[in-house]
């Protein structure tokens, strides 16, 4: 909670006609609860990237089948509808902090097993498909209440270098999972990375248990489906909130190629442990540069046409990766994937939460979570399945083309995203 003190430093007012106001970088930072959830956000990043990586490659060597990372695909997806649903109704009726960190120490005890159960590089592959399948659940129970505190740590007119600031830390969290799961697999063995990514988690819980929240007064109301459906009913009657939901969801569903880098880096570029990490982490290159870009430029005011043009952008570089046969090329396309993916995610999230009042925050972005999750785990299921029965390059390559028909359609679908401009009104509370 801001005294009054720290706001006075953090919004000062004008002491006659030469008063300035600092960069809205500056004014984010000077927030100490900001800085600590970014912090915590930080190492939930890092271990849940490490953990991605760990996993799939894991997998791949236990099965070196493209048919088990479709199933890892599947069963990361099976948890999300119904968990996501039920958390976000929870997030608005209840502790949001809490419930953070009760989900991420649960991550905790299921990251702790992987370690446990792996000797060396040596473990069932079913219990290492099995335990992925509660670890979505956990993260999807964290995520509404986790998306959903950041609006209220800063006002509307700073949401969007807050939201940059955000990303760009998680993304540099993102980029330094894989790598140093390379590293480790290559230098240790696949036990030290999931005893890496519990320590990561161990620090997520506890700077989270630093973060001071705002006093509201929620009404500690029982989840029920009538609680769940305004969540929904708010998204559906919300064109481009809808509408970029679904651009992302059958976007990432169609042109992610995330699931099939173990195979691109052991049979087709032949990079190894080392390369599949570089190439899992060149995306999140692209959307750290790309995040450091967005905080020194002024905030984006059409983020609905800044979304469209990213998209189109992701699926013109899924393309030149599918493609690609030398490393440093397929290296820069996927570092251009996630350039695009940056503006994307920051636009989406703009759009989002300056669009939602805070007492709908919660399950409209457990909403936003089954979209996210769909793209994400189905796009893996897709990705493997279609690999399986044809080839990698035709998976990735038809997934790039798919994404750019997605663009068109939800261009002519819901004309006003193009128009849509940001307002930093607080949109009208709703219960």
């Amino acid at each position: 909670m801001l005294d009054k003190l720290e706001f006075s430093r953090e919004f000062p007012l004008a002491s006659g006609a030469m008063a300035t106001t600092p960069h809205p970088t500056r004014q984010v930072l000077r927030i100490s609860a900001v800085r600590y959830f970014v912090a915590s956000r930080f190492f939930y990043g890092l271990a849940r990237g490490l953990l991605h990586a760990t996993i799939a490659w894991h997998v791949w060597k236990l099965s070196d089948s493209a048919l088990y990372l479709g199933l890892l695909g599947v069963l990361e997806f099976l948890p999300v509808i119904p968990v996501s649903l039920f958390a976000g109704a929870v997030a608005d009726s209840r502790d949001r902090k809490r419930i953070v960190m009760a989900s991420q120490s649960a991550m905790l005890a299921g990251t702790a097993l992987l370690f446990l159960s792996t000797d060396g590089n040596s473990a069932n592959v079913w219990l290492i498909l099995g335990v992925p399948f509660a670890l979505s659940a956990m993260s999807s129970f964290e995520s509404p209440a986790g998306s959903a505190i950041l609006p209220g740590l800063v006002p509307a007119r700073l949401f969007h270098s807050a939201t940059v600031i955000q990303s760009n830390v998680r993304n540099l969290a993102f980029v330094s999972g894989p790598v140093l799961m390379g590293f480790v697999a290559r230098y240790a063995d696949i036990a030290a990375a999931y005893g890496l990514a519990a320590l990561f988690l161990t620090a997520a819980v506890l700077l989270t248990a630093k973060v001071q929240l705002k006093p509201v007064q929620r009404e500690r109301s029982p989840v029920s489906w009538a609680s769940v459906k305004q969540g929904i009913s708010f998204v559906l009657n919300s064109p481009v909130v809808f509408g970029s939901m679904v651009l992302d969801m059958f976007a990432v569903i169609f042109a992610g190629a995330t699931a099939l880098l173990p195979i691109y880096a052991d049979e087709i570029l032949g990079v190894g442990e080392l390369g599949y990490g570089l190439l899992s982490a060149s995306m999140q290159v692209g959307t750290v540069a790309m995040a450091l870009v967005l905080l020194a430029l002024p905030p984006i005011q059409r983020a609905g046409r800044a979304l469209l043009i990213s998209v189109l952008v992701f699926g013109l570089a899924t393309i030149v990766f599918g493609l690609s046969r030398h490393f440093p090329l397929s290296l820069a396309a996927f570092a251009l994937a996630g350039m695009a993916d940056q503006v994307s995610m920051t636009s989406r999230s703009v759009i989002l939460q300056l669009s939602t009042p805070d007492s709908l925050r919660g399950r409209v972005n457990s909403v936003n979570m089954i979209f996210i999750g769909a793209s994400n785990e189905l796009g893996a299921a897709e990705s493997g399945f279609l690999a399986a029965l044809t080839s990698a390059t035709f998976s990735v390559v038809l997934g790039g083309l798919a994404c750019l028909g997605v663009v068109g359609g939800v261009a002519m679908w819901v004309p006003e995203m193009w128009r849509y401009r940001v307002s930093t009104d607080e949109p009208p509370d709703e219960r």
